[in-house]
C-alpha cells in the first residue's frame, strides 16, 4: 500500500476539518437548536440562556466551546447567532497576528453581535490582553503618542458577544477563561445520535439510506458527526460505482464501502491498528514510554500525542499510565479477533511471562517516560 493511498485512508478518519468538510458543512449544517442533534444537556441549558437574554434585550454572556475536533463547535456559534437574531463575525486566533487585527474586529462590532474566535487558545499575548478590557468593561484601551507623552484612552464598545472554541482548555490563560460566563465541554456523540445526524444529513444531500445504513456507518465514526457526515460521502461514492445503479445504502453497501477502505467496526484505521500492533508485538502490549514508541513508529512525540492517541485513549484501547503506555484487553481481542476464553488463557499466559520477564531483566529505562 502507498503512502499516498494511506493519507487518504487517514483523511477519512482525521477529526480535522479538511477543505471538503468545509464545503460539506454549508450545505447540511443546522441552523436552529432544535435542528441541532446530541449534546441535550448543553442545548437545554443554552436554549435557557439564549432566551433569558432575548427577553432582557441583551447580549448572551460570552460562551467558551471546548471538547475534542469535530463536535459541532462552530455549528454552535453559529446558531447561537441565528438564535439570538443577530450578526455574526467569524474568525480563528492564528488569524489575528498584529494587535490592529483583533482591534479591528473588535471596532466593527454591532450591539449584541457574536464575535466567533476558533483555536482560540492559540491566541498571543497582546491579543489576549486587549480583549481582557472588552469582554470585561466593553472598552478599549489605546495609547496615543510615545514616550513620556504617551496617554491611554478609553473607547467605548456595544456589548457584544464572544464566542471561543478550543480543543485545549488548559491551554488558555486562566485570566481570559476567568471572563467567559458560560463554558461548555462537548462530548462524543452516541451512536443514536450519529444514526440521527446520518438521516438528516442523508435527505438534504439527496442520497438514499435505509435505517440499517445509516446505523453501520454510525458505528464506524469514533463518535464524531464530521467523520460520520464524511463517510457517508465515500460510502455513497462505492454504492453508485460498483453497483452502477441509483440504489438506497443499507447495512452491507456500508460495511463493504468501509472495509474497502479499511476502515474496521471500531472505526480504526490502518495507522490505528499498526500503532496497537506495536505495542502489542514489539514491546510486549506495554508499558512502553512515549519518545520509544514514537521512534519505532516513525513519528515525532507530539504528532503522537494530538493525531493519533486521543481516540485510542478515549475508546479504551490504549491505556495511559505512569510507566507508560500499555495496550488494552479489548484492542488485542479486536486485533487478533480473540474470544472472552482465549482472552483469559492469553491474560494468564502475559502475567507468567510479565514476571519472568520482570525478575530476569527488571524494567526498561524508559518505562518511567510521560
Amino acid at each position: 500500500m502507498t503512502a499516498e493511498v494511506i493519507r487518504r485512508r487517514q483523511q477519512l478518519t482525521t477529526q480535522q476539518a479538511t477543505q471538503t468538510d468545509l464545503r460539506l458543512d454549508n450545505t447540511i449544517r443546522p441552523k436552529t437548536l432544535a435542528d441541532y442533534v446530541g449534546q441535550c444537556r448543553l442545548k437545554d441549558s443554552l436554549s435557557i440562556a439564549i432566551e433569558a437574554a432575548k427577553k432582557r434585550g441583551e447580549a448572551l454572556d460570552h460562551v467558551l466551546f471546548y471538547g475534542p475536533p469535530g463536535l459541532g463547535k462552530t455549528t454552535l456559534a453559529l446558531v447561537i447567532a441565528n438564535e439570538m437574531g443577530c450578526p455574526i463575525q467569524s474568525t480563528s486566533a492564528p488569524a489575528l497576528e498584529r494587535p490592529r487585527d483583533i482591534v479591528g474586529l473588535l471596532m466593527s462590532m454591532k450591539a449584541n453581535s457574536v464575535l466567533f474566535i476558533d483555536e482560540i487558545h492559540r491566541l498571543n499575548k497582546v491579543s489576549e490582553e486587549i480583549l481582557y478590557s472588552a469582554m470585561e468593561d466593553f472598552v478599549l484601551d489605546r495609547s496615543i503618542g510615545k514616550g513620556p507623552t504617551a496617554k491611554t484612552i478609553r473607547v467605548p464598545l456595544p456589548r457584544f458577544t464572544l464566542i471561543g472554541a478550543t480543543t485545549k482548555a488548559g491551554s488558555i490563560a486562566n485570566p481570559l477563561r476567568d471572563r467567559f460566563g458560560i463554558s461548555y465541554r462537548l462530548h462524543y456523540y452516541e451512536p443514536e445520535e450519529l444514526h440521527a445526524i446520518l438521516m438528516r444529513s442523508a435527505r438534504l444531500l439527496d442520497i438514499q439510506i435505509t435505517e440499517a445504513g445509516a446505523e453501520a456507518i454510525g458505528c464506524r465514526s469514533r463518535g464524531t458527526p464530521r467523520i460520520a457526515n464524511r463517510l457517508l460521502k465515500r460510502v455513497r461514492d462505492y454504492v453508485q460505482v460498483q453497483h452502477h445503479v441509483e440504489t438506497a445504502i443499507d447495512a452491507d453497501h456500508a460495511r463493504q464501502a468501509l472495509d474497502q477502505y479499511d476502515i474496521d467496526p471500531l472505526g480504526l484505521d490502518v495507522t490505528d491498528r499498526r500503532l496497537l500492533r506495536l505495542v502489542v508485538e514489539q514491546f510486549g502490549g506495554g508499558p512502553v514510554g512515549l519518545e520509544s514508541l514514537a521512534a519505532a513508529f516513525g513519528e515525532d512525540t507530539k504528532t503522537l500525542e494530538e493525531v493519533f492517541e486521543p481516540f485510542l485513549l478515549q475508546s479504551g484501547l490504549l491505556l495511559r499510565t505512569p510507566r507508560g503506555r500499555v495496550v488494552s484487553q479489548k484492542a488485542v481481542a479486536h486485533l487478533y479477533g480473540l474470544d472472552s476464553d482465549m482472552m483469559q488463557q492469553v491474560k494468564a499466559i502475559s502475567q507468567q511471562l510479565g514476571q519472568q520477564l520482570n525478575l530476569a531483566v527488571g524494567p526498561r529505562d524508559d518505562d518511567m517516560a510521560p
